[in-house]
């Protein structure tokens, strides 16, 4: 087990150095910034890996294709074979420019909050949501939406408020996972080919649905289905654990390690928590949520998980950025403390 740094999409001397000064040997790009309306080209990709390489760092994962790449798949319209080909295309580039796992999810409708704020710690500005609030039609203006519209390098505005900016057609549970089985049976070949994994990222917020458009990873057995889809090392699931507490708090997060683990199926982890589960959470630092750390990286360790482990996102700080540095400074040395411990047999 490793740290990495992440959930940037851009590769700025800033958060390299940041990393590099963090002792991390990697880092993670959330739906890089590159070049490309439909796909990513190799000489692209390759131009950001050795971008990376100069600060002595290798490029741990892709997180997320822009939305527009694959739309039309996860809504079976006309058009999603030649999108399947692109994402395929994409895949065998990452290859070849050795970006060893690409994260997916299949949420139509994005990440949805329902208040930012300073309700953290102390002050500490983090996010909470209310699933009276955002499933009432009347109050839709109070949402927060994780925008999925272009490319942003700042936290300030990737949220957008009383905006979907996701797809708002209607569409069932059934509908959605077939589509989903047919995008993974279509795509999993080329990732064995290229040599790089895929991996799915819970829903979050974990409802079953928001106004008539379903959501389909929201528990732990559907983590599991979605990871064995096809028979495949190539595919698993980028295992957020704060998303995995909003289901069910310690005891689901222990299963989701324990289920996919024991099957090879954690790809990398965002070790991120919550204080409460739904249909109402606060996100919080880490060691005050509904999880112990501790224990959850000894049940990874227990299950031979041998990946890296971002932040995700954090709390933050007075006198923080947009990108957080201060309050993932923080929880990066905290995970980076509890893997020390437990991995030294410390805390056996």
């Amino acid at each position: 087990m490793r740290v990495a740094v992440g959930q940037s999409p851009v590769a700025t001397d800033e958060y390299l150095a940041f990393a590099a000064q963090l002792g991390v040997e990697g880092v993670q790009f959330n739906t890089p910034d590159l070049p490309g309306d439909h796909r990513w080209e190799y000489e692209d990709i390759k131009r950001l890996v050795d971008r990376v390489a100069e600060f002595g760092l290798r490029i741990e994962a892709f997180e997320n294709l822009p939305n527009h790449f694959y739309d039309k798949v996860l809504l079976g319209l006309p058009g999603r074979d030649e999108q399947i080909e692109n994402v395929r295309a994409t895949i065998t580039n990452m290859g070849r420019a050795g970006v060893p796992i690409l994260g997916l999810n299949v949420m139509l409708q994005s990440v949805w909050r329902t208040d930012v704020g300073p309700y953290g710690r102390g002050g500490a500005t983090v996010s909470i949501y209310d699933h009276d609030v955002a499933s009432d039609p009347s109050r839709l203006e109070e949402v927060w939406v994780a925008r999925r519209d272009r490319r942003v390098a700042d936290a300030k505005d990737s949220w957008v408020r009383g905006e979907h900016l996701g797809n708002e057609v209607p569409i069932s549970h059934d509908e959605l996972w077939a589509n989903v089985e047919y995008f993974v049976r279509s795509i999993v070949p080329a990732a064995e080919e290229a040599g790089i994994r895929i991996g799915f990222h819970p829903d979050d917020p974990p409802a079953e649905e928001l106004h008539g458009v379903a959501r389909i990873l929201t528990s732990v057995d559907a983590l599991v289905r979605a990871a064995t889809i096809v028979d495949s090392p190539a595919l698993g699931i980028e295992l957020c654990l704060g998303t995995v507490s909003e289901m069910g708090g310690e005891p689901a997060v222990l299963d989701a390690i324990e289920r996919l683990g024991r099957r090879g199926k954690i790809l990398y982890v965002h070790l991120r928590d919550v204080a409460g589960t739904m249909p109402r959470f606060r996100e919080c630092f880490l060691g005050e949520g509904n999880y112990s750390p501790l224990r959850v990286i000894q049940a990874l360790h227990r299950v031979g998980f041998d990946g890296f482990i971002l932040d995700d996102h954090t709390p933050g700080l007075v006198n923080d950025d947009g990108y957080g540095y201060r309050g993932r400074a923080h929880a990066i040395g905290y995970i980076q403390a509890l893997l020390d411990v437990v991995t030294s047999g410390a805390a056996s």
